[in-house]
């Protein structure tokens, strides 16, 4: 029997799903994601510092892995809860995001704005209420 929470979505008038399909994951998934946000928060943080702080040679390789690893298993624990994350909008933050990244990494435009630039978006995309955040514009 489904829970129905897997079927549910909040729609408009016209009966079109306006939020993404909503899975159920295990409490012990949730727990996890807890502490690896946390550690993605840490090497994220430290990535971010070695941009915008003067003098820091670049991102120290630990925790820029730290931040890399973290961040694509943050993806699959919330891609299990939020099965159409790659059509909401906290997905497409986290799309562009790492686009922007890229562009940093690749210095098509500058590293230091681009990287703060992205962690801002980052940063405005999680944080959203979740009935905009869980969105789907595509």
């Amino acid at each position: 029997m489904k829970s129905g929470r897997d079927e549910g979505h909040e729609r408009n008038i016209d009966g079109i799903a306006l939020t993404g399909r909503i899975g159920d994951r295990p409490y012990w998934v949730l727990l996890i994601s807890v502490a690896v946000r946390a550690v993605h928060q840490v090497g994220a943080a430290v990535y971010l510092t070695s941009f915008i702080i003067e003098g820091i040679a670049g991102p120290p390789e630990f925790y820029l892995g730290m931040a890399v690893l973290s961040g694509i298993l943050l993806f699959f624990t919330e891609s299990m809860r939020h099965r159409q994350i790659y059509r909401e909008i906290s997905g497409l933050g986290t799309f562009a995001k790492l686009l922007l990244l890229g562009v940093a990494y690749h210095q098509i435009l500058p590293a230091p704005q681009t990287v703060l630039a992205a962690f801002v978006l980052s940063s405005i995309s999680a944080h959203l209420p979740k009935d905009i955040r869980n969105r789907l514009v595509i």
